[in-house]
């Protein structure tokens, strides 16, 4: 909003207004009103949570730290969903396509994780939102972003082609470099030299596929990853400050990878996909990266306030959608490389319960306990050690990830 203000204002001649139009400048001030709202406003909405006596109902696992836990307000990640998206309503180019799936993903699924949060806390149902209604609602909106992709006028990628031409002075051949405007279905493959993928390609026991065909895998693969790292940043939600600094430490990597993405001169450097108006969304996760880091004043340990599903179903589903409108997502498991543990802890011990019990008739155990993090909980290591082991891994994951744009 207050961008269009600005240009109204440059229009008039008003000194410095023309500042608004640097994406560098409104980042910076995203990040900063987000962290100043999840300050401010997050102390007053703790409050009135507690008020309400909306507390966090904790299963006994054996754990007496979690257990301590009993009656710390959740649905937190109201907090979080706030401090995103009024800066971004007031310093973004709302008309931009970009910011529109960015805006309507986080409120979907802001929406989804608040029922189930709902459901837990205020109608008391341990259950939640039916696990089949939770995956309707991931798959609904990884299917809006996916056809949202495919069909918008404005949504395309150019690349560098070479050209041979005729010089006329010297009659010689001479190569030259184009930038050819696509809106072919691409992605990018992290570490190769030639690092541009389509989604054809996955269909290669096909002679000359049809864009229908290729547009119902890319859509089958969206809605996969939504749902897989909306789910991961679900169960990374164990400990006070793991999902939030884990999200953090992820959004600060997509940042960098944004603003290179959606700058001519830096995509045309790195040899990368340049993605006209993409790099509207620096804006957008500099808000995000604000939102994790003003809710972690009161949710590192101990936590006054857990996000509940409202936070973490939105941040994993957000970082997802992200990371497929920048063409990014086959990097996605380096840089949520956490969430990706927290989720193949879970799916090998359920796996290999099953199958042991199935076999010797007695279900046994892979971890002491999954999510992983509980693992180490039960072999007495310090919950704030965890929590600060695991950003360290995120952190080392994400300076990978960015290096890639040059190691290859």
């Amino acid at each position: 909003m207050l961008y269009y203000f600005f240009q109204l204002l440059q229009t008039w001649g008003f000194p410095g207004a023309g500042i608004f139009e640097y994406i560098s400048f409104r980042a910076s001030l995203a990040l900063i009103l987000s962290i100043f709202i999840a300050l401010y406003f997050g102390k007053k909405i703790i409050y009135f949570l507690q008020r309400l006596q909306i507390g966090e109902s904790i299963r006994d696992l054996g754990l007496s730290e979690q257990m301590q836990k009993k009656g710390t307000p959740t649905m937190g990640g109201v907090i979080i969903i706030l401090s995103i998206l009024v800066p971004t309503l007031l310093f973004t180019k709302l008309s931009n396509p970009y910011i529109q799936i960015m805006v309507l993903s986080t409120l979907w699924l802001g929406v989804i994780g608040f029922i189930d949060d709902y459901i837990k806390v205020v109608k008391k149902n341990k259950d939640g939102l039916a696990g089949r209604m939770k995956l309707v609602g991931q798959v609904g909106i990884g299917f809006l972003v996916g056809l949202i992709m495919y069909l918008h006028p404005d949504i395309s990628l150019r690349q560098k082609v070479q050209a041979l031409r005729v010089d006329s002075a010297t009659h010689s051949l001479k190569s030259e470099t184009h930038w050819l405007e696509t809106r072919a279905l691409k992605s990018t493959l992290p570490f190769l030299k030639n690092n541009e993928f389509e989604y054809a390609d996955l269909l290669f026991f096909v002679e000359n596929p049809s864009k229908k065909a290729v547009f119902v895998v890319f859509i089958l693969l969206v809605i996969f990853i939504v749902t897989a790292v909306s789910n991961g940043a679900n169960l990374t939600d164990g400990l006070d400050g793991l999902a939030a600094g884990t999200s953090a430490v992820a959004a600060i990597a997509f940042s960098v990878l944004a603003y290179v993405s959606g700058n001519y001169i830096l995509a045309d450097y790195l040899n990368i996909m340049y993605i006209p108006n993409s790099g509207e969304l620096v804006v957008f996760i500099a808000a995000f990266i604000g939102a994790t880091v003003g809710f972690l004043w009161y949710n590192a340990y101990p936590a006054q306030v857990f996000m509940g599903d409202t936070g973490s179903l939105t941040l994993g589903g957000v970082l997802a959608v992200f990371a497929i409108l920048i063409r990014k997502e086959f990097m996605i498991p380096l840089i949520c490389g956490v969430f990706l543990l927290e989720n193949l802890s879970v799916v090998l011990q359920v796996s290999y319960f099953k199958y042991t019990k199935k076999k010797y008739g007695e279900g046994r155990r892979i971890f002491l306990m999954s999510p992983l993090h509980h693992h180490f909980q039960k072999k007495g290591i310090p919950e704030p050690k965890i929590v600060a082991r695991f950003w360290i891994v995120g952190i080392l994951l994400a300076v990978i990830a960015v290096a890639t744009l040059k190691v290859r």
